[in-house]
Formats: C-alpha cells, sequence, structure tokens
C-alpha cells in the first residue's frame, strides 16, 4: 500500500488520503503538539508551506498526545490554536497515536525509514519530520530538534522539487 493511500482522517473529520489532500505534491509530515518545547516549530512550518507551497510542495501536521500529554485539545482547539497562534494553512490530520500497539497505518508504514544515521523505528518525540516524494516513497526521515531552518532539510525538500 502506498503512503498516499492510506486512509486518514482531517482534523474535522473528513475521510482522506495524502493524495487526495494534496495531489502529487511533495510533503513534510510531521507529528505535531501545542504544548511542547518544540512548538515554536510551526512558524518554520507555516514559512515552508509559503515559500515552497508554490512549487508543489505541502506541510501535513499530524496531532499527537503520546508523548507527555502535549496534544490535550480537542480537534476544534487545536485548530483554532494552530491557526490563531501560528497561521498554520496547511493541512492538519486528526489526533493520531504515532506509536505502540494503537500506531496509526501511516506511521506504522513511515516508522520503518531510517533517518540519517541509519535509525527507524519509534518517533523519539513531537516533530519528528518525514519527507515524501512525489511517487509515495519516504525521502528522509527528519528527527524532532532538527528545525525547518535547518539546511540539510530545505535541502532534502528542494531537491524533490
Amino acid at each position: 500500500m502506498s503512503i498516499r493511500t492510506i486512509p486518514l482522517r482531517t482534523l474535522s473529520g473528513d475521510q482522506a488520503t495524502l493524495a487526495e489532500l494534496v495531489g502529487d505534491n511533495v510533503v513534510l509530515l510531521v507529528n505535531v503538539a501545542s504544548k511542547c518545547g518544540l512548538t515554536p516549530q510551526y512558524s518554520g512550518l507555516v514559512e515552508l508551506q509559503q515559500t515552497y507551497g508554490p512549487q508543489g510542495f505541502s506541510v501535513v501536521g499530524v496531532p499527537c498526545n503520546q508523548f507527555m500529554g502535549q496534544e490535550p485539545g480537542t480537534a476544534e482547539e487545536i485548530a483554532e490554536f494552530c491557526a490563531t497562534t501560528y497561521g498554520v494553512d496547511f493541512p492538519l490530520l486528526e489526533k493520531a497515536e504515532v506509536n505502540g500497539e494503537n500506531r496509526h497505518p501511516l506511521y506504522a508504514e513511515l516508522t520503518q525509514s531510517a533517518d540519517a544515521e541509519g535509525a527507524a523505528g519509534d518517533i523519539q518525540w513531537n516533530f519528528e519530520k518525514f519527507l515524501i516524494d512525489r511517487s509515495g516513497s519516504v525521502a528522509g526521515r527528519f528527527r524532532p530538534r532538527t528545525t525547518p531552518e535547518a539546511p540539510e532539510l530545505r535541502s532534502a525538500v528542494e531537491g524533490l522539487l
């Protein structure tokens, strides 16, 4: 099954797939949280969307409450926080588990991909990033402390556009 065809739900509860949400855009899929020390990365994600969106790129956020309960809100609260605090204009999916026995099927696929050091497996924390190419393959995995402004992330995005 292609990553682009795995059934998803948007934050508003609509059924979708990545292909339906963003077409054949290059995607940066990020598990996000509103009450995390890394939450300011939303600013960089919005800037990436604004910079590369017109070239066929989209950030997609996946709220997750598995890391110290840092995404406790309802879908409506998450949407409002993201829009009013950071101006998020990229798609957000429903809250999902990214690790463990209830891991979303999307993350079951994604976590098989290794990062730059060759490590695959569980998501380490909020704001772990997966770069997905136009064919639906994982082209890069960036751990939580790699910011959206990081040269290696931007270079990888530019290389796929």
